[in-house]
């Protein structure tokens, strides 16, 4: 594949060193799944351990209505007994992959770095679980942390709910789910890169036909496991597809961060403007050069390192008191 002449030089220099995932998420098909969800798990299980200066604790919780329960990953500093503020994370994944575990490491740092607990939710995957599992299970989650913030050692006015990708995502659907029930109260939103829009119309949807790690194959593929035949139509609710939602007036603060050299970049840049004129505080940063989950992928990069820092200060603004 062909590097885009706006690729960062720090960027394009690791890609020719093969630091990607082995299979290629724009050519999957449903059948494939449960093979790339089992070598995903295979490299988590290898991976070295966490820093020991942070807790990792597993809990399962009462799920949806009529759904399973639900497991929660929580992070805290090791040995702190003062109660903190909480993100409540989202894993991504395209709607079809992923778990908590696979962001054991950047979980741990913004422990350390913005001074907070994390709750991580493992939800149901899509084409299996299709909407609304995956968001009424992040929804389910959150209630019942904010429910037990005393248990968890956390304050229940200090919680921002994040994710990232498909994540992102359902960290937006979920904060629209919060406002709409009545509850719980949230602090902050902090999306990064998005997965927003399952129209697929925006110039850079149509651009990356080509990308470093996620198409637009791949995305159409991900909206059409989220959502089957409505994918597109106007029957898709915006607690899937949050670009949908009409009203964005009295949701928190958002931080909200794409690259440029994805797919994600507008519908990520327009949900941001609208918030803005909604009323809504709302940050947003645009990383000349960079392609989707390029942070994760090669965070010794100077973009990558700057991308880290500069989220886990807006946390840490965010949260403070």
């Amino acid at each position: 594949m062909a590097h885009h002449p706006n690729l960062d030089p720090e960027l394009a220099a690791a890609l020719g060193q093969a630091v990607l995932p082995a299979f290629d998420l724009s050519t999957l098909s449903p059948e494939d799944l449960p093979g790339v969800r089992a070598q995903m798990n295979a490299v988590l299980a290898a991976a070295p351990p966490t820093d020991p200066r942070v807790t990792i604790e597993d809990r399962h919780v009462p799920g949806p209505d009529g759904g399973p329960d639900v497991r929660l990953r929580v992070y805290r500093p090791a040995g702190e007994t003062r109660d903190l503020p909480c993100l409540y994370w989202i894993h991504g994944g395209g709607m079809i992959i992923g778990m908590p575990e696979a962001d054991d490491t950047k979980m741990t740092e913004l422990v350390l770095q913005a001074g907070c607990a994390v709750v991580s939710v493992d939800y149901r995957l899509a084409p299996e679980h299709p909407h609304p599992a995956p968001v009424e299970d992040c929804y389910a989650g959150l209630v019942w942390t904010a429910k037990n913030a005393t248990e968890l050692g956390i304050h229940a006015d200090r919680i921002a709910v994040g994710g990232a990708s498909a994540g992102g995502g359902l960290a937006a659907a979920t904060v629209l789910l919060a406002r709409d029930r009545g509850g719980p109260a949230i602090a902050f939103q902090l999306l990064v890169y998005p997965m927003l829009d399952d129209r697929n119309i925006t110039p850079s949807s149509h651009e990356f036909t080509d990308a470093v790690i996620w198409n637009r194959a791949a995305n159409l593929f991900g909206w059409k496991a989220l959502l089957g035949d409505a994918a597109g139509t106007e029957e898709v609710s915006p607690y899937a597809a949050p670009a949908r939602a009409t009203d964005l007036s009295g949701l928190p603060p958002a931080y909200i961060n794409v690259g440029e050299l994805e797919v994600f970049r507008d519908e990520c840049i327009d949900y941001a403007h609208r918030l803005i004129r909604a009323g809504v505080s709302t940050e947003l940063h645009l990383y000349p050069g960079a392609f989707h989950g390029f942070d994760t992928l090669v965070p010794q990069a100077t973009i990558s390192r700057r991308s880290a820092a500069e989220l886990a200060a807006a946390l840490r603004r965010a949260l403070a008191r």
